[in-house]
């Protein structure tokens, strides 16, 4: 993994700590997507070793969960800056959340579909009359979008597929309640190795290479916050430090995984796991610059997405993105 940031930027960052602790340091809300994991790593890792205060910054990171749609939380004034996929940031754009995307610190996608020897699935032919686990609040938009191009319908019927509404977790697949499951590489899919079952035994569909893979995991502010000079410098700085902070990570897994421990509220995880988590994660790390071939590859995928209840986007958006940011940091 090449650096993330140059010897110069690092450089014009540390030259900021004197002016930071001189003067106040400017509070920023940042909504996570899911729960403290390593999947966050670089951020907390930011936060954890001052990075956010050299550049000026007092960073809160709030947590997500199951019932936390960041997309709503930033909507209604609750947080600066947040992290969430870009199929549910145009998604709520397109309904009325002007929601931007400054940068992109996620290159690849790490969401999977993980089949269980008895279900019999070896090839996508295989999929009509299983049963298939799906994660919805934004994340179903992949799955849709890979169905439809499949041409299998989704409610139930003959030479379609059965839709299981998933929990976040790798439970339908160890219990036997659906065929296939929703997984990030980085998550669920070492719970299903964690539970005694042969990876050699599974077969597994990324939806990148399946040709639906969507950029996950940017950055996104209101829209009419970008009128604003000085938080554009804020989250310029944002952004900065956390590139910063994710190359740390990249560069101590073991360390890096340890902060992730200490910022865990559950007490569930275990340092095993996140380190585990935060080497994949890190192999999926680049920008912070948004890659357009794969901003248009997300935006293609998701109008071809059909979702019998909610569709992703009904038309191409404009002014979903912004190079502000990142231009600024080159």
């Amino acid at each position: 993994m090449k650096s993330l940031l140059s010897t110069a930027l690092v450089g014009a960052l540390m030259a900021s700590v004197a002016p930071a602790f001189a003067q106040d340091l400017d509070p920023l809300t940042f909504q996570l997507k899911w729960v403290n994991q390593g999947q966050f790593a670089g951020y907390l890792v930011a936060k954890d070793l001052g990075y956010y205060e050299e550049a000026g910054l007092d960073v809160t990171i709030n947590p997500g969960g199951p019932d936390i749609a960041p997309e709503q939380v930033i909507a209604g004034g609750g947080a600066d800056i947040i992290t969430t996929w870009m199929a549910a940031g145009l998604a709520a754009r397109e309904r009325g959340v002007p929601l931007v995307n400054v940068a992109q610190p996620f290159a690849g996608t790490a969401l999977e579909m993980v089949c269980s020897e008895e279900s019999g699935v070896e090839t996508t032919a295989d999929f009509p009359g299983k049963t298939l686990g799906v994660w919805f609040f934004g994340n179903e938009y992949p799955f849709y979008a890979w169905m439809a191009k499949l041409g299998f319908a989704t409610d139930g019927s003959e030479g379609g597929v059965e839709v299981l509404r998933q929990a976040f977790s790798a439970d339908p697949l160890l219990q036997g309640q659906a065929d296939c499951i929703s997984v990030m590489r980085y998550n669920e899919y070492k719970q299903v190795l964690d539970a005694g079952i042969p990876e050699e035994s599974l077969t597994l569909f990324n939806f990148s290479d399946e040709g639906v893979g969507m950029l996950e995991d940017g950055l996104y502010v209101m829209e009419d916050r970008l009128e604003d000079p000085e938080f554009v410098d804020q989250i310029t700085r944002f952004v900065e430090a956390s590139m910063r902070g994710w190359q740390y990570a990249i560069d101590n897994p073991e360390e890096a995984a340890q902060i992730v421990i200490n910022n865990d509220m559950s007490g569930a995880l275990s340092l095993e796991s996140q380190i585990y988590q935060v080497g994949v994660v890190g192999e999926m790390i680049g920008g912070p610059a948004l890659d357009m071939d794969a901003y248009q590859q997300t935006v293609d995928t998701l109008l071809s997405a059909v979702s019998p209840d909610n569709p992703a986007i009904t038309e191409e958006p404009e002014g979903a993105y912004t190079t502000v940011i990142t231009d600024a940091l080159e």
